[in-house]
């Protein structure tokens, strides 16, 4: 799943922030989507239901995948730009304009970095109501 229009903007944060929301509609409509596919007991003959939840469960570890990987290419791209600001600043320490920028790109960096471990409560809510649903259905293969 890629941000929409194919680009994440690590420049501004409340439109990376933004493009997160709309990747994480998955996690967001979990309990939905596997209430409307998984079948209950009465059901169970109509539906495959391991196929089903293999195919969520794909879906898933794409869109957990492709967030982390966006997540982790706007903190690098924030760490460059924060590492150049240092080293403009260490040559003009009295410059104001380098050093409110600086500020401002560090605060930018701290503030993706929090996202990670927002990314990992959101996975970590998914994956607790997949494996609730689908635990009869469908064991996904371990992770090392």
């Amino acid at each position: 799943m890629a941000a929409p229009g194919g680009v994440l903007n690590c420049e501004d944060f409340s439109m990376f922030q933004e493009v997160l929301k709309v990747m994480r509609t998955i996690d967001d409509r979990i309990v939905h989507a596997l209430n409307t596919t998984v079948p209950t007991a009465s059901f169970s003959g109509k539906v495959d239901a391991t196929q089903t939840c293999k195919e969520l469960y794909e879906s898933l570890m794409e869109a957990h995948l492709s967030r982390d990987k966006a997540i982790k290419s706007c903190i690098t791209e924030t760490s460059a730009v924060v590492g150049k600001l240092r080293e403009d600043r260490a040559k003009d320490s009295d410059n104001l304009s380098i050093i409110k920028q600086l500020r401002k790109e560090q605060t930018k960096l701290k503030l993706m970095q929090s996202e990670l471990n927002v990314e990992e409560v959101v996975n970590d809510r998914s994956l607790k109501v997949f494996k609730e649903r689908c635990r009869i259905h469908y064991t996904p293969p371990k992770i090392n």
